[in-house]
């Protein structure tokens, strides 16, 4: 058997169609079948049933499928170790980015990145936490910037920075007066929030999760960006929270309403994500050493408190 014919048993493991299976991988569908039924008389057995709606894998079609993702990754792993020994950091790679992260990161490395870098296809997807772990596992990305940790088996996670969270309440709050603030003044029944599925929601959700009033809400808005949040809390119907980078270039204005956490201070870990097989990890280290270096001296790393977008159990 080839690699290619394993990459097409995988595509349709992934995909539970032959048809769309060989559009994702460029031939007929014909063909696709053909070459995976030569698997299937090589080895002896059947890896598909394709008797159900989707297709659905045999049990030994399975472990078939478990040992081909092995295989295409060592095949893949070939070519890294060419490109090290050569010293050549260049060709296609797929970065996701979580949306809380994009559009305050992404500006401050992207110029930098591909200058000195400009063999490398940056291809970049802003996509959640879970959409990223799941192309990860399939081979759809090649790293990721994300909220940590996920505590994901086949993930390795590199620390890339800290972020604190940052207060903004409006001049009529109660606790506008105070120069900074603490947990336990926050009450997550006035907080204004981001739309369900985004990992920084989940963090303010653990981070203030005993700290609910009994008062019944007289309405309840979750927004999916930072800008509307903000301007719903001018308007005086709550406060809310911002990771640090997105409030320093906000408004002088607007920065009057910002309020420090005390130490240690309530912050998210930020990190550059990618399987553990470590494929094109050269691209990797290049991404990580150039976000490190724009980064340095933009943020205070000292004495804060990680807060996961997991559950606390």
């Amino acid at each position: 058997m080839t690699i290619t014919q394993l990459q097409y048993v995988l595509a349709v493991a992934e995909h539970k169609n032959f048809t769309l299976a060989a559009e994702k991988c460029f031939v007929t569908q014909p063909t696709l079948s053909m070459q995976i039924q030569k698997v299937e008389e090589e080895l002896g057995i059947t890896i598909f049933d394709r008797s159900k709606k989707p297709i659905q894998l045999t049990d030994v079609g399975q472990k078939i499928v478990a040992q081909a993702k092995n295989i295409v990754n060592e095949a893949d792993r070939m070519q890294d170790i060419v490109d090290l020994q050569k010293g050549y950091i260049g060709g296609e790679f797929r970065l996701g980015i979580i949306p809380t992260v994009m559009p305050t990161l992404l500006p401050m490395f992207l110029n930098t990145f591909i200058k000195r870098y400009p063999k490398v296809k940056l291809i970049i997807e802003e996509l959640n936490t879970s959409e990223i772990i799941t192309k990860l596992k399939n081979g759809h990305l090649d790293a990721a910037i994300a909220a940590t940790p996920l505590e994901e088996e086949k993930i390795k996670e590199v620390v890339l920075y800290y972020e604190p969270f940052m207060v903004y309440v409006p001049e009529s709050h109660p606790k506008f007066v105070q120069s900074e603030l603490t947990i336990d003044d926050l009450n997550v029944d006035e907080i204004l929030l981001l739309q369900d599925g985004h990992c920084f929601r989940d963090g303010i959700l653990n981070l203030c999760k005993n700290n609910s009033s009994t008062a019944e809400n007289k309405f309840t808005i979750e927004s999916g960006s930072f800008e509307t949040l903000i301007k719903l809390a001018n308007e005086g119907l709550g406060i809310t929270l911002l990771p640090y980078l997105h409030t320093v270039d906000l408004p002088e204005k607007e920065k009057t309403k910002l309020k420090h956490f005390a130490d240690p201070k309530p912050s998210r870990e930020v990190s550059l994500i990618f399987p553990k097989n470590e494929l094109k990890i050269h691209i990797i280290e290049a991404l990580r050493t150039t976000i490190s270096g724009v980064l340095r001296g933009a943020i205070a790393f000292q004495n804060v408190e990680i807060i996961s977008p997991l559950q606390k159990k």
